[in-house]
């Protein structure tokens, strides 16, 4: 009797699970939750990449893109923006918090836009690496960009145009001339820029028809995390000022230290980071071990020109791993530059301070004073007279005590079988005059 009551009410908690727990058939549509966080960077590309393929794999009907950034990169946003456009996915932007500058030109490129009551979109002008706003080629790029994106889903381009040009004037929505646009949820859903506010992303689901969608939320992986933080446009400069001066340092230290296991490490760290976020093949990796073999071999073969290209080779890798030309050139130069910066500190300034560097650095001297002598010195020649065996003209040969010796004379010509006195004697040079006839006699 009483097994008989513990299955009734088994069954019925059984029951009562599935009223309140969501349950998804067969037809069930699916919706994969894909977060847009932090920077838009050539990292986010890789992470959003993968995402992207997941979601075609399994024939999701849409893809909410939660956005909460305050922008990023132009070529990566660029590049993102492509991705976005090759699928054929419903793509559908949940602005969060914020979609400023970066995140703005990618939230036009999705289907629909829905914001938070709290949430913002604009602001996206051009900015320099050192925060003043780009030259009038980029911006003018740039606002060509925002104004096409507007177009694409059949938004009024003006207000795009005013999130990339302070010259726009928007003053009823705060945007006078010399200010950029932002717009709030109401603003842009006034503007037809945002397709309703949202609450919570339940309320989304259910403006959007998705209520019974199966909601499959992609997040980071920790080595797309990793790469996200090493192939940050910042990062990279440091990783690789650390990777030249180590090794640079290394070159000065006995054995294998703490300068070259760093710099080993800092551009293991580099190759790792872009070949994650498939920014970089494995050729890139070949190439660089090409360089570093002619750099080894360099030790061992005469001339030089292994060297030089095993250094062409490893700036080659570097600058063809990150993707972007021009700025990882900057960041060679700049990694360079710190290199031979750091190195002149080190041994000007702390070289006699500081007792380990006498491991890094040579600071032995051959000098006369410590008894190395490279060419015997024959200062007690001066004043004695010889005869030349040769004409000097200037250099020649000259006789004393019957020892030849190598000379030439302060200038003038001096015929064979003369007098001469040694006037000066600086090293292995030895300099004579001509002794006058009557001197002679």
């Amino acid at each position: 009797m009483k097994l008989s009551r513990y299955f009734i009410s088994f069954c019925l908690l059984l029951f009562s699970l599935c009223l309140v727990v969501p349950s998804f058939t067969a037809d069930s549509p699916t919706v994969y939750k894909i977060p847009i966080h932090k920077e838009v960077e050539k990292g986010l590309y890789a992470f959003l990449e993968r995402s992207i393929h997941d979601a075609e794999e399994a024939g999701a009907k849409a893809i909410i893109f939660e956005i909460n950034t305050p922008g990023g990169f132009v070529d990566s946003a660029q590049k993102i923006a492509d991705l976005l456009d090759s699928t054929s996915i419903q793509k559908i932007a949940y602005i969060n918090s914020e979609a400023l500058s970066a995140g703005a030109f990618l939230a036009l490129h999705t289907d629909e836009i829905y914001m938070s009551p709290s949430g913002t979109i604009g602001a996206a002008a051009v900015i320099d690496s050192i925060g003043n706003t780009a030259d009038e080629k980029a911006n003018s790029a740039w606002k060509a960009k925002m104004i096409n994106a507007a177009k694409l889903t059949g938004k009024d381009p003006k207000y795009a145009q005013a999130m990339a040009d302070d010259q726009v004037d928007l003053p009823q929505y705060r945007a006078p001339v010399g200010k950029l646009l932002t717009l709030t949820s109401e603003e842009a859903l006034e503007v037809g820029y945002s397709n309703g506010t949202v609450k919570s992303f339940g309320e989304l689901l259910d403006k959007t028809n998705l209520t019974n969608a199966k909601v499959i939320e992609t997040e980071e992986t920790f080595m797309e995390s990793v790469a996200r933080f090493i192939t940050h446009p910042i990062i990279v400069p440091i990783l690789l000022s650390i990777a030249s001066l180590g090794l640079i340092v290394e070159l000065y230290s006995p054995g294998f230290g703490v300068a070259g296991t760093m710099g080993l490490i800092s551009i293991g760290l580099f190759f790792f980071g872009h070949l994650v976020a498939g920014l970089a093949g494995y050729e890139t990796l070949i190439i660089f071990v090409i360089g570093v073999l002619l750099i080894i071999a360099e030790f061992f073969l005469p001339g030089g020109i292994s060297g030089i290209l095993g250094a062409a080779a490893i700036i080659f890798s570097i600058i063809l791993a990150g993707g972007n030309i021009v700025q990882m050139s900057i960041a060679v130069l700049i990694a360079l530059t710190v290199a031979i910066v750091g190195m002149v500190i080190i041994m000007k300034f702390f070289g006699k301070k500081m007792k380990a560097l006498n491991k890094i650095i040579l600071s032995d001297a051959t000098t006369t004073e410590q008894g190395y002598v490279s060419n015997e010195n024959r200062v007690d020649l001066i004043g004695k007279v010889a005869i030349t065996m040769t004409a000097l003209r200037p250099s020649g040969t000259i006789r004393i005590d019957n020892e030849r010796i190598d000379a030439v004379s302060d200038g003038s010509f001096v015929a064979k079988d003369k007098q001469v006195t040694i006037i000066k004697v600086e090293g292995s040079r030895i300099v004579v005059r001509e002794v006058a006839e009557e001197e002679a006699t």
